[in-house]
C-alpha cells in the first residue's frame, strides 16, 4: 500500500480510511487506473462521498462484469452500480404495464434510523444538487476551506443553515458545505440578487457567484439547481392522459355522483361524437394520491366517513376501477390519507390493505414521489414525476411571494418554486421523511416532462422552462378543516394532455 500512497501523492490525490480500504480490494495497476479516473473527475480526496458523487462515472470504468461483481465496499455501498439499484422498482408482484416504464419508485424497507442516517442523508442530498450546481456557470469555483484571506473573485457552492437581514437592510446567507461554513452578504441594491435571496429557504442548495475572503462573500448572483428541459417529447401514437387525485372514497364529502359522470364519459359513453373520440384517446390515468379518505388521519375524522373500515374503502374504489375500460392503464400513487406511512418517501399500496385493487390487472402502484415513462415506440418516452405534494404549504408559509399572489388557488406557482430547487421538500421538518442512506428520493435527479401533482383540491396548468406542469383537481366537496383555513376546493375538473400534440385541456365533471 505504500507505494499506492506515494502514486496518490504524485498524482495530487488523498486518500481517507474509506478509500484506502476500497483500493485495497484491486491489484495496484487496477487501482492506479482507477485513481487517475478520479484525477480526471478534479477529486482531491477520494472518500465514500467522492465514491457516492461519482458512482455512475465508476460503473464506466469497469467493462468487466464479473470484477464489478467482486467489487464490494464495508461501509454498504456495492459498486455493482446500475441505475436501478439507486431507482428500485416497487416491491409488487407486477411491476410494470404495456408501454408503462417505471423508472423510480421506492421500495417499502425499513431499517433502525440513527441520528448519523440524518448526517449522511443532508450530504447524499448536498452532493447531488452540488453535481448539478457544477454544470452552471460558476467561475473559481471552489470549496469553502479554500478561499483565501485576500479578497478576490469566487463562486461556492453551499446549503443555507441560517438567513437574516442585517441593519442595513442587506440580507445575510450562512451556509456551508462539507469543508466549512461562510457567510454571504446580498446587498438589498441588487434588486435581482435581492430578490433571489429574499426567496431563499433554509436547507436551499444554492451557488453563489461574488467576491470576498475567507470571512464573507459579497454575492453578484445567487444561482439554484434549477430544472431544465432542452428537448420536449412526444408520442408518435395519437394518446391521451388523465390526471385525478384526492378521490376521497369513503368521506362522507366524496362527490360519488361526478365520480361516476366521469367514469362514464371515460367509457366513450358520451353522445357527443367529438367528446366520445377525445374520450377513448384516453390511454393512460394517473391518480396522485388520497385515492380514499383514510382512517385516524386527523383527530374526529370517524364522524366525517361513511366508510369506516379502510380495507372496505380500497374495496369501494376497486369497484369504481372496474368500472373504467381496461385498455386504460391506471397508476396510483399514495397520499397522506392512504394506508402507507406518512413519512416521505411513501411506499406504495399494499396488498394487504387494498387486495381488491391489486387484483385489478390495468392497474398500477407506484411510490410518492414516482418517475414513471410512457414508452415510445422505441425511442425516449415521456417522463412523469409523480407528487402528492405535502411540502407545497410548507412553501406557501415560508415565501412571502407566494402567500401574497394565493397560490393555495394557483398551486403551479409553487410546483414552480420545487422545480428551481431540483427538491420536492428542501425545509427540513416541511415533511416527514425517512432519511435514506443510498439516495435522497426527493431530489429532482432527472427533469421530467411532466410533473404531476396534487393536495390543493385545485386545478392548475403551467409550464416551467419546457417541464408541463400539471396539479390535479378532487373528488370532495369543502371539507370542515378547508372552510376553517379558508381553502376553497375546486373539484371534479381533469386536466387531459394528449401525448402526440402536446395540448392540455380541463374537463368539468362538476
Amino acid at each position: 500500500m505504500n507505494s499506492l500512497l506515494k502514486f496518490c501523492i504524485e498524482k495530487g490525490v488523498l486518500l481517507d480510511k474509506d478509500g484506502l480500504e476500497f483500493f485495497s480490494q484491486f491489484d495496484e495497476q487496477t487501482a492506479r487506473e482507477i485513481i487517475e479516473k478520479f484525477v480526471v473527475l478534479r477529486e482531491k480526496v477520494i472518500t465514500k462521498n467522492a465514491i457516492f458523487k461519482n458512482v455512475d462515472k465508476i460503473q464506466n470504468l469497469f467493462p468487466d462484469k464479473k470484477l464489478v461483481e467482486k467489487i464490494k465496499i464495508n461501509f454498504g455501498l456495492s459498486l455493482e452500480i446500475s441505475r436501478e439499484q439507486f431507482i428500485e422498482p416497487p416491491e409488487n408482484k407486477k411491476d410494470s404495464l404495456e408501454n408503462i416504464r417505471i423508472l423510480m419508485s421506492v421500495p417499502n424497507k425499513t431499517k433502525k434510523i440513527e441520528p448519523s442516517d440524518f448526517v449522511d442523508y443532508f450530504r447524499i442530498r448536498f452532493n447531488e444538487l452540488r453535481n448539478i450546481l457544477k454544470e452552471r456557470n460558476l467561475e473559481n469555483l471552489t470549496s469553502i476551506n479554500k478561499i483565501s484571506k485576500k479578497r478576490q473573485g469566487v463562486s461556492v457552492i453551499g446549503m443555507i443553515y441560517n438567513k437574516r437581514i442585517s441593519k442595513n437592510k442587506n440580507i445575510i446567507l450562512d451556509i456551508e458545505d462539507l469543508t466549512g461554513k461562510i457567510s454571504v452578504l446580498v446587498n438589498k441594491d441588487k434588486n435581482e440578487v435581492y430578490e433571489k435571496a429574499k426567496n431563499a429557504l433554509l436547507d436551499d442548495v444554492i451557488g453563489v457567484k461574488g467576491f470576498g475572503d475567507s470571512d464573507i462573500i459579497f454575492a453578484n448572483d445567487v444561482i439554484y439547481p434549477e430544472s431544465v428541459l432542452q428537448d420536449k417529447i412526444y408520442l408518435d401514437r395519437d394518446e391521451s392522459i388523465a390526471f385525478i387525485s384526492d378521490i376521497h372514497v369513503g368521506s362522507t364529502n366524496f362527490l360519488e355522483e361526478n365520480f361516476l359522470r366521469f367514469i362514464k364519459w371515460l367509457n366513450g359513453e358520451s353522445e357527443d361524437e367529438i367528446q366520445k373520440n377525445e374520450a377513448l384517446k384516453i390511454k393512460y390515468l394517473l391518480v396522485t394520491g388520497d385515492a380514499v379518505d383514510g382512517v385516524g388521519v386527523f383527530p374526529g375524522q370517524e364522524e366525517l366517513l361513511s366508510i369506516k373500515d379502510i380495507k372496505e374503502q380500497y374495496k369501494n374504489l376497486a369497484n369504481f376501477l372496474k368500472m373504467i375500460r381496461k385498455d386504460v392503464k391506471i397508476i396510483i400513487c399514495p397520499g397522506q390519507h392512504d394506508s402507507v406511512r406518512v413519512a416521505e418517501p411513501q411506499p406504495s399500496i399494499s396488498e394487504e390493505y387494498a387486495s381488491e385493487l391489486h387484483k385489478l390487472e390495468n392497474v398500477l402502484f407506484v411510490s410518492n414521489p414516482a418517475l414513471i415513462e410512457i414508452c415510445n415506440n422505441g425511442k425516449r418516452g415521456i417522463k412523469i414525476l409523480m407528487y402528492h405534494g405535502a411540502s407545497m404549504n410548507s412553501f406557501i408559509s415560508e415565501m412571502d411571494c407566494l402567500r401574497i399572489s394565493k397560490a393555495h388557488s394557483n398551486p403551479s406557482k409553487v410546483v414552480k418554486e420545487i422545480l428551481k430547487r431540483r427538491h420536492l421538500a428542501p425545509i427540513h421538518s416541511s415533511v416527514t421523511y425517512i432519511p435514506t442512506t443510498k439516495k435522497d428520493y426527493l431530489v429532482i435527479s432527472e427533469v421530467p416532462d411532466i410533473i404531476a401533482t396534487a393536495d390543493f383540491h385545485r386545478p392548475d396548468i403551467d409550464f416551467y422552462n419546457g417541464v408541463s406542469i400539471i396539479c390535479s383537481s378532487c373528488w370532495q366537496s369543502i371539507t370542515p378543516f378547508e372552510e376553517k383555513v379558508g381553502n376553497v376546493p375546486d373539484p371534479c375538473k381533469v386536466p387531459i394532455l394528449n401525448l402526440k400534440t402536446g395540448k392540455i385541456k380541463i374537463m368539468d365533471f362538476s
